[in-house]
């Protein structure tokens, strides 16, 4: 290590910033930590500390905790040092407990919690005494995901009883990404277990949803200040909606809507949805539609959504569409079809 710090001494600090800055931050921490009064001071800069991973992601995408020796360094010296730098830390369930518990974080507002299987999770937003639970009051922004890897059974609403736990817990929530592990986890869906819960201070959500009528179950009147929506939905079908609210969503300026199923209910459900955001100001769209009549151009899209909502600036679409019925009527050449988005800013 010591040719290694004299060639790094030998460098701008700019210089050493951007080459640090692309090695993962615990090893920088890790490596740099009071070797000498120079890279110490860089070690401490607010770039490598105020948003700290604690564990380690390997290149299949899993989450690992990290490895003893390091972690007995962070959690015995490092963090203690940092503490107050800290403004998120990210988690995965070995190693979380004992890294909340190394020091206090009069700063941290933001938690990531990696590879949590249920049980855990329910204890942990249950339990007012958890690690979880003594710093309820300044966690603002949450993103976990749920893991069902080795279980042997894993109930289909177990994730809407967790969601229903963290609004209880975290009444000040302005950010919550409520994801899985991978893609053979489950998805949110309250058909068994409604969402009970009430957010006034939930600004931005992101969430993966069984059907499309949980998405619309989100938004009856839940959460009355959400400015921010990502839903990645699986089913969006036709059934009966007499019970959802169509109440007009003001407070909504950014919808993200992404599904890879096929579905032929896009102008019976997620239409009505769009006309329900007057206010919004960025939209994208990634969506397989089938046995639809008309074709989507420009005009369509203009008819359907843009001028339903006279604030938007920027709309990112994907949208896949195949039918029978086109046979039956005559399809614009690719010329007359970019025709119709000429006058898209």
């Amino acid at each position: 290590m010591e040719n290694s710090c004299v060639q790094l001494n030998d460098l701008p600090d700019e210089i050493l910033v951007i080459i640090l800055k692309k090695l993962a931050k615990v090893e920088v921490l890790y490596s740099l930590f009071d070797v000498n009064k120079r890279l110490n001071k860089i070690s401490h800069d607010t770039v490598f500390t105020n948003d700290l991973p604690t564990l380690m992601s390997a290149s299949d995408d899993l989450i690992y905790s990290l490895p003893d020796q390091i972690l007995d360094r962070f959690c015995s010296y490092i963090l203690p040092k940092i503490h107050e730098k800290i403004e998120w830390l990210h988690l995965e369930s070995r190693s979380m407990e004992r890294i909340l518990l190394a020091t206090n974080y009069p700063n941290l507002y933001g938690i990531s919690l990696h590879n949590i299987q249920p049980k855990t999770a329910i204890n942990l937003f249950t339990d007012e005494t958890s690690v979880i639970g003594t710093i309820k009051n300044q966690v603002l922004s949450l993103t976990i995901d749920i893991s069902t890897q080795g279980l042997k059974y894993s109930p289909s609403d177990g994730n809407a009883i967790i969601l229903n736990h963290i609004f209880t817990m975290f009444a000040n929530l302005q950010y919550l990404n409520f994801g899985r592990s991978s893609v053979y986890d489950e998805r949110l869906f309250f058909c068994i277990i409604p969402s009970t819960v009430f957010s006034t201070n939930l600004l931005e959500l992101h969430v993966c949803l069984k059907s499309f009528h949980d998405c619309l179950y989100l938004l009856n009147g839940h959460f009355n200040q959400l400015q921010t929506l990502y839903i990645d939905v699986d089913l969006i079908f036709s059934s009966d909606i007499r019970n959802i609210s169509m109440k007009k969503l003001p407070t909504l300026k950014y919808f993200w809507l992404h599904s890879d199923t096929i579905t032929s209910a896009y102008d019976e459900l997620v239409v009505p949805l769009l006309h329900r955001m007057p206010n919004l100001e960025k939209l994208d769209l990634y969506l397989n539609v089938i046995e639809r009549k008309t074709f989507f151009d420009g005009n369509d899209l203009k008819m359907n959504i843009i001028n339903y909502m006279p604030q938007l600036n920027k709309f990112t679409f994907n949208i896949c569409s195949l039918s029978s019925f086109y046979n039956e009527i005559n399809l614009p050449s690719n010329e007359d079809i970019q025709k119709t988005f000429r006058d898209f800013n």
